[in-house]
């Protein structure tokens, strides 16, 4: 962490003006007052593009898993629909589960699942496609939550760069009108 310091540096022409001229040092380097606020604005540009690369990794994490329970969600429909709809609980059909199936559904809480040829009843296909279901929708929700989220830390990185670029350009432009106006 930075640390800043004041410092006294008028002159006897500025003091008998009635003007105290003060300068900064940031971790020893001598600094005046629009570079430090420079560097304030660089640094919350810096600390929110920190908070955006998780954030986008986690969306990113997320959507996969959406892909694997999107696939789990099409095999189950796909096992569901071989029941005709007065099927009692007791018949079964023969469902092929993926890996990534298996995942969706260790993702659903249903970690007994492995990969190959399963033996379904109507009832546990069914209870299975309303866990995917469920699980999808929680994943969307979350989804818009963190596309929010990750809006405003956009906007607001934005924001802090801009203010950056506008200081800066201020402050340039008061020193040239500064020199300018002394010669």
């Amino acid at each position: 962490m930075q640390t800043i310091e004041r410092v006294n540096v008028g002159s006897d022409i500025l003091n008998s003006w009635g003007i105290e001229a003060n300068d900064y040092k940031i971790d020893g380097k001598q600094v005046d007052f629009q570079d430090i606020l420079v560097n304030i604005s660089k640094k919350r540009a810096v600390a929110v593009e920190g908070e955006i690369v998780p954030l986008s990794a986690r969306i990113r994490s997320r959507n996969a898993l959406m892909d694997v329970l999107g696939e789990a969600l099409s095999v189950l429909s796909g096992a569901q629909a071989a029941f005709a709809s007065d099927d009692a609980g007791s018949k079964t059909t023969s469902v092929s589960l993926s890996a990534n199936t298996v995942k969706a559904l260790k993702a659903c809480g249903k970690t007994s699942y492995s990969t190959g040829t399963q033996s379904l009843s109507k009832s546990t296909v069914e209870e299975l496609v309303q866990l995917v279901k469920s699980k999808i929708d929680s994943c969307n929700n979350q989804s818009q939550t963190d596309m929010t989220r990750l809006q405003s830390l956009v906007d607001r990185r934005d924001q802090s760069f801009t203010s950056a670029t506008e200081l800066m350009t201020n402050v340039s432009d008061t020193r040239g009108n500064l020199i300018s106006n002394i010669g």
